[in-house]
């Protein structure tokens, strides 16, 4: 979903890992794209989806949020590129893939 979602807004994963309690994802989104607004689509789209299909965290997550309401974004330019990638790829030091999801074995997002 979130390659999906990220697709239909022109915008590039250059890496990704999901965590059990948190995304990171190292994009390149266009100019016409704001950062609030990917924020909004991503965690609105999968959050509808998840409840959805998941009637036990329809359950779970009655009268709450699935996502927590804020998230943290920055641009690279202090740190590289590439210290970016390797954080992330640090998240699972097992991944070869520019997208990852922990847990369930080694399947991609």
């Amino acid at each position: 979903m979130i390659r999906e979602i990220c697709q239909a807004e022109e915008v590039d994963i250059i890496k990704g890992h999901v965590s059990k309690d948190h995304v990171h994802l190292f994009v390149s989104i266009p100019p016409q794209v704001t950062i609030s607004r990917l924020v909004q689509r991503l965690k609105g789209k999968t959050s509808f989806k998840l409840l959805n299909e998941f009637s036990h965290l329809r359950k779970t997550y009655w009268g709450r949020h699935f996502w927590a309401r804020g998230y943290f974004c920055c641009s690279s330019g202090n740190v590289t590129d590439e210290m970016i990638i390797q954080y992330i790829e640090n998240q699972d030091a097992a991944s070869d893939d520019n997208f990852k999801v922990e847990g369930d074995g080694e399947k991609s997002a």
